[in-house]
């Protein structure tokens, strides 16, 4: 069964508008929604009641347990993206490895795909079928040097509702990881890293900075895509349990605070094969460094509206990208043309 938990913005004139009807005419209610009232003093007051009626951009954000069954990940997804549709959701993220999770090198290398093939067919008539945006998190891409290098790229993919591909960005810092006895990853063994950072893109929720999983750590590119615009930062992920019970909650608040962000991360959950688990808690934060949503235990959807004159009013009251000593540490932008390696 799929389940969902919607936590409503954590502040006074949020917990208002818990009040106040939702779209009847388009949105079907949640079948599960919760205030929380040990973060109601989480974000800074926003005086104005009339500001709460006003109809904000719904996102959803997905959490799967991936396999290495591609019909049965697509037909999870699918039914994900339509139940998100039909509530009004303007923008659905995937996570992270939506398309498979192979449990070995060799078998992932033979489950991808190219751009071009089945499967992002499918999801761009998605796309149009059900009117929306789609963020495919994590893709197995094939591309153009497949045949000489036999290498995959990790592919973030931004479709828009006419199902056209409007954005690709490729994983530029891949996961090499030893854990001793807990975690071993080498990402780089079968994986390309990315060349370039992707200008944010701009969707009825706002734009949209594109970034994959291990990218979290590195609150660089975060710092790059807020300075060419983005109001909203996005992590598909498949975080490890270790990894994740340790550090997946604090580093999506920090780069929400440091930037003034929605930051967005839908995640991969569950046992994926006989020798992979993932995390989970797929969650949503606000520009304030709060959770306003998260998914529950198992695959499924959270939802969360995205209201641009809050962060705007952050960034006015509290404005730190202006306070940066760019005469002492420099400026991180985006590079137009990257630098050799």
């Amino acid at each position: 069964m799929l389940r969902a938990l919607i936590q409503t913005p954590l502040c006074p004139l949020h917990r208002a508008f818990c009040q106040v009807p939702r779209r009847q005419l388009r949105r079907i209610p949640s079948r599960t929604a919760s205030c929380s009232p040990a973060l109601l003093s989480c974000a800074p007051w926003q005086s104005g009641i009339m500001a709460a009626t006003a109809l904000k951009p719904l996102i959803a954000v997905c959490q799967l347990t991936s396999t290495p069954d591609k019909e049965q990940n697509f037909a999870s997804c699918s039914r994900l993206i339509r139940e998100a549709a039909q509530r009004g959701a303007c923008v659905i993220f995937l996570p992270e490895a939506f398309d498979f999770i192979g449990s070995n090198t060799q078998e992932t290398l033979s489950l991808a795909e190219s751009l071009e093939g089945v499967q992002i067919q499918r999801y761009a008539g998605l796309a149009r079928e059900c009117g929306v945006w789609l963020s495919l998190g994590g893709f197995h891409e094939r591309g153009e040097d497949w045949a000489s290098t036999r290498r995959i790229y990790n592919c973030h993919l931004l479709l828009d509702p006419t199902g056209h591909v409007v954005a690709t960005y490729r994983k530029t810092h891949l996961c090499d990881v030893e854990l001793e006895g807990r975690v071993s990853m080498k990402e780089s063994n079968f994986t390309t890293p990315g060349p370039e950072i992707v200008p944010p893109i701009s969707t009825p929720a706002g734009k949209v900075g594109l970034a994959i999983c291990y990218d979290l750590r590195f609150p660089e590119i975060s710092l790059a895509l807020t300075q060419e615009g983005a109001e909203i930062l996005t992590y598909p992920s498949a975080f490890t349990v270790t990894t994740g019970s340790a550090h997946w909650e604090v580093l999506l608040r920090a780069r929400a605070i440091e930037t003034q962000c929605y930051v967005v991360a839908a995640a991969q959950t569950g046992k994926n094969h006989e020798r992979r688990t993932s995390y989970g808690h797929a969650m949503v934060v606000d520009p304030w460094g709060c959770v306003i949503a998260q998914c529950q235990e198992g695959p499924g959807l959270c939802y969360a509206e995205i209201d641009l004159d809050y962060l705007c009013r952050i960034r006015r009251e509290m404005p730190v990208c202006t306070h940066r000593r760019a005469d002492l540490y420099g400026r991180v932008t985006v590079l137009k043309k990257p630098l050799p390696p």
